[in-house]
This record gives C-alpha cells, structure tokens and sequence, in this order.
C-alpha cells in the first residue's frame, strides 16, 4: 500500500490510471513526466517556489560531472546497512542522491518545492515517486517511512518524526567547518565557519544521534564546473556581483569539499 496520502483531506491516495485520488474525491494528475503535483496553491510562497532552472541545470551538470561522488557514496554506505524498505528524501532536487539509495532500498519516495527539478528527476529515474510538494506538510501517512532523508534541504523535525515508523532513521547532510572556504574567501573576504551541528538541538526532541561522520576531500574544477558551483550555493546571492564576475574569470579554482552526516534513530516517547 501506498504510504500517499491527500494534501487537502490527509485520507490515502490511491493511483488510478494517469492520477492520484482519494476516498472524498479529490485528484491529482501524474505529469506526462512521471512525477505527481501535490503542492497546494496556499502552500506556495511565489508563483514557482524552490530553486530556478538555472540553478537546477547547473546542480545537475555539476552532480553528473561526479565531484560530490565521495558524499553519495559515504551517504549511501550510512544507509545499505538499515535494510530500509521505504526512504523519503526531503528536498531531492533533480534526484542525484535519491537514484543512489534506490539502488538498495526499494521504495523511494523524492520530494521537492521546485518542479523543474522534480521534472528532470522523474524524466530519468522512472521507476521513484517522485512530488512536487511542501515538507512543511508532508503528504505522507503517519508511521509509514523507514528512513527520512535531508541533504542541504529542509529538516521539519516533527513532520519527519510523525511520517517515520518506531525506530525509523533520519540522515542529516550539511555542509562542515570549512566548506568550501576558498572559494568562499574569494566570494566574501571575511569567511565564517559552518555549524552543522546547530541541528542537533532541534532534532533531539524527536531523535537521538546514532552516528556522526566528517567527510573531507579536495575539487579541482575548471571553469564551467567553478561556474555550476557557484549558481548551486547560496553563497552567490549573498556576494557582490563583482566578487562572483571575478572568479568565475579562474580557468580552474582548487578548493575543498566538508560535509557532516549525521544518521539519528527516532525516541519512542
């Protein structure tokens, strides 16, 4: 059965034919590319919330080029070892981390605000359901999911905590210490180290931490791949034109990559 269920009414969708419905009538229609609308009008913020197409293109080019491989791997390696049966990955964009997890996990479910990402998603990895929707309510039953997942995404602590079965599992991904600090020095100047571990305090009201990893690596990108990374952080919007304009003038740019992944277990209370 379907863990689905209805944005408007919360009763199980069910899919029939080319949509998805609900006991009370209510439809949604699966897109020509697989995918699934479930975002309500009130739920949007803007005419079209979530990341532009251009930053979607640009994080896909950049994922396919493989220089985040490191992550996925060591993020699906935290995973393999649950035996979960469903996973929802909570902001999947074009779906480059949620096709790994699927290669060992059956029932994926990717959910996204923005659609030209959920677009791509679905037009290559068929075989996922993929939403468009808001994870500040998750059209998810209660106690249904294995796994949660959140990398560089939303974490709606007690969303999470209502969809996931006892003793489901929630994988935080964030950006570490010194993230890209190069390339973030050149940006800004004066650079900040990240905290990823500002998340914990909320989390522990519903989840208590099992593992933490750092994962550190190096990235040698030429121009194009400085050009994606860049239009995929929010760094960019926070720089001064003239800062970004001169680094994305570099024919290559050396930096490193730090992430922090934290897998917490669901407290049964």
């Amino acid at each position: 059965m379907s863990p689905l269920i209805c944005p408007l009414c919360r009763t199980a969708l069910t899919r029939q034919n080319k949509s998805q419905r609900c006991a009370n009538g209510h439809s949604f229609d699966i897109a020509k590319e697989g995918y699934t609308n479930l975002l309500l009008v009130q739920q949007k913020k803007s005419k079209e919330p979530g990341d532009n197409p251009e930053m979607v293109k640009a994080r896909r080019d950049f994922l396919q080029a493989g220089y985040y491989q490191p992550l996925c791997k060591a993020a699906s390696q935290l995973l393999a070892p649950l035996n979960a049966q469903y996973l929802l990955d909570i902001g999947c964009g074009e779906g480059y981390y949620t096709q790994a997890f699927s290669q060992f996990i059956p029932h994926i479910i990717g959910l996204d605000i923005a659609k030209p990402a959920v677009q791509l998603a679905a037009k290559k990895h068929p075989n996922t359901t993929w939403l468009v929707a808001s994870s500040a309510l998750l059209p998810v039953a209660d106690d249904s999911i294995d796994v949660a997942s959140s990398l560089f995404s939303p974490i709606p602590v007690a969303e999470m905590a209502r969809v996931l079965k006892p003793q489901g599992y929630v994988l935080v991904v964030r950006a570490a210490d010194t993230h890209l600090w190069t390339m973030r020095e050149a940006l800004f100047g004066e650079v900040r180290a990240h905290q990823p571990d500002k998340f914990l305090e909320e989390l522990a009201t519903h989840f208590e931490l099992v593992q933490q990893h750092e994962l550190r690596f190096d990235l040698h990108l030429p121009q194009q791949a400085l050009k994606n990374l860049l239009a995929m952080t929010p760094y960019v919007w926070k720089a001064k034109p003239e800062h970004r304009l001169a680094l994305e003038q570099h024919s290559s740019f050396n930096t490193q990559a730090a992430f922090s992944l934290m897998l917490l277990r669901k407290v049964l209370h």
